[in-house]
């Protein structure tokens, strides 16, 4: 039995050719170059970062040449120095003093604006917006405008060179900037789910700790380190109204500017020591900082 052979035409035969390979090759190329883009700009943004790093290593005439040495021997005698070794002053205290300033500012924080962005999200009180530029509007008074009348009232107190001031300052500072964060991130918080809570005989604490603080738990992850980074980064107030007892690791590090000169090398051993807890902090919440800043960005 013979079988018929159907003839292929030329369009059959003509090898097929995507109209869209261009236009994706195309956008390959844009890929690849805004993702070298942003590489070069993640070094350029680290380097003074890990050029600190590179300096704490160093020895202080190492340090102090100038052009600087990249291939200068390296040395751990500036962290040595920095805790307390040959009779320098002990760094403990100062860090002490900044965790706890840091971690209760931001606990009480929390406690205060988790009520505060409730009633302006989702139980919304009349005038709400007045109220969020009134928390907005305190922002805008430069922080040394308020130092004097602050000093005054802390030597009339008996608070100065106390920790606990600097816990009620960086609470205070600090609430505005948690409100307006945690407004936005309970807005996208569905009312169906507290409504429901509501119907089981919820009060209004277990509605706020049981329903709404893990629905918003990457928002509130973000507000409270945020947070943390202001209150362990602040100086102006630390600097002025502390001493000895209540000193906090930004003023520590001011010690390394004497009359004698810069300590550039124990400086930098210094600020990258001072620095862990936060890049630490950070690590660790990364993923939660990074869902709770993209929190309602996408409708």
């Amino acid at each position: 039995m013979s079988t018929l052979s159907v003839p292929q035409t030329a369009a059959a035969t003509r090898p097929r050719v995507d109209k869209y390979a261009p236009a994706a090759r195309r956008a390959r190329r844009r890929s690849a170059g805004l993702g070298l883009l942003a590489w070069i700009v993640g070094i350029v943004f680290c380097l003074p970062a890990l050029w600190m790093l590179l300096t704490s290593f160093h020895s202080e005439p190492d340090a102090a040449t100038n052009p600087p040495s990249l291939t200068a021997p390296l040395t751990l005698d500036s962290y040595r120095v920095f805790f307390g070794e040959g009779g320098g002053a002990s760094p403990w205290p100062p860090l002490i003093n900044s965790l706890m300033a840091s971690l209760f500012s931001t606990l009480f924080v929390l406690v205060l604006a988790l009520p505060a962005a409730y009633a302006l999200s989702i139980k919304r009180v009349e005038k709400w917006t007045d109220v969020m530029f009134f928390f907005l509007s305190t922002k805008m008074l430069p922080v040394v405008a308020g130092l004097l009348p602050v000093y005054l009232f802390a030597k009339n107190a008996g608070m100065l060179d106390n920790i606990w001031l600097l816990v009620i300052l960086y609470t205070s500072m600090n609430l505005p900037i948690a409100v307006w964060m945690m407004q936005s991130f309970l807005a996208d918080v569905p009312v169906s789910i507290i409504e429901a809570a509501q119907v089981d005989g919820a009060r209004l604490p277990t509605v706020l700790l049981r329903v709404v603080a893990p629905v918003a738990a990457p928002g509130i992850a973000a507000t409270s380190l945020i947070c943390f980074i202001f209150s362990w980064n602040e100086l102006l107030f630390a600097r002025v109204l502390t001493g000895v007892t209540a000193q906090t690791a930004p003023v520590f590090l001011t010690s390394f500017v004497t009359s004698q000169g810069l300590f550039l090398a124990q400086l930098c051993a210094a600020s990258v020591v001072v620095s862990l807890p936060v890049l630490a902090a950070g690590f660790a919440a990364q993923d939660k900082l990074v869902q709770g800043l993209s929190l309602g960005a996408v409708k």
